[in-house]
């Protein structure tokens, strides 16, 4: 008898810390089967909204200051320092606009980071066009943020980490993105 209770003992560990690790893996699946089917009710079930557009504006504002800082004409034009100054304002409106469940599932199915200075619409079948030419990785950054890194096979150097977060010990939500482009894109 208590080999037995010590076995179930045992086996329920496993289960648990199986469960625990693969909580993840799970919950990225239905964010991806979310995005290609469009269901906009199930993406704000699995999205921290306002943690995801603060990573947005974080990872877009770095990019765009490095743009500017590399671009000479920024450099040497006595209105360079101005749009340094006025162009993280601007983009923090516009990722608050921009950010919704529609693009976060045509961040994940084209594995592209919105452009909130584009103001065209998406068509509706553009995110089912390039579902299949996406490559996703997975993996653990820590005990708390998990990744899934979407490249597409058109475009090798720009990959778009979604980064789920833990939010209890098996709940795990989109909370932020990093735009990984290599140095010279």
């Amino acid at each position: 008898m208590k080999k037995l209770v010590v076995g179930v003992v045992i086996a329920a560990v496993v289960v648990l810390a199986g469960a625990w690790a693969l909580a993840p893996v799970f919950t990225a699946q239905s964010l991806v089967r979310a995005a290609k089917a469009g269901d906009e009710q199930r993406l704000e079930q699995l999205v921290d909204f306002p943690a995801l557009r603060e990573s947005l504006k974080d990872e877009l504002n770095a990019e765009l200051l490095t743009r500017m800082r590399r671009d000479p004409r920024v450099a040497e034009s006595g209105l360079g320092g101005l749009g340094m100054i006025l162009a993280p304002m601007l983009l923090s409106g516009a990722v608050d606009a921009v950010v919704t469940p529609e693009v976060v599932a045509k961040m994940v199915t084209t594995a592209e980071a919105p452009d909130p200075t584009r103001r065209q619409p998406s068509e509706p079948n553009d995110a089912t066009d390039h579902g299949d030419d996406i490559h996703q990785a997975w993996g653990y950054r820590d005990l708390n943020h998990f990744a899934v890194t979407l490249t597409d096979r058109d475009h090798p150097d720009q990959r778009l980490a979604l980064i789920l977060e833990r939010r209890g010990a098996f709940t795990w939500k989109l909370a932020a993105v990093d735009l990984l482009l290599e140095p010279g894109a």
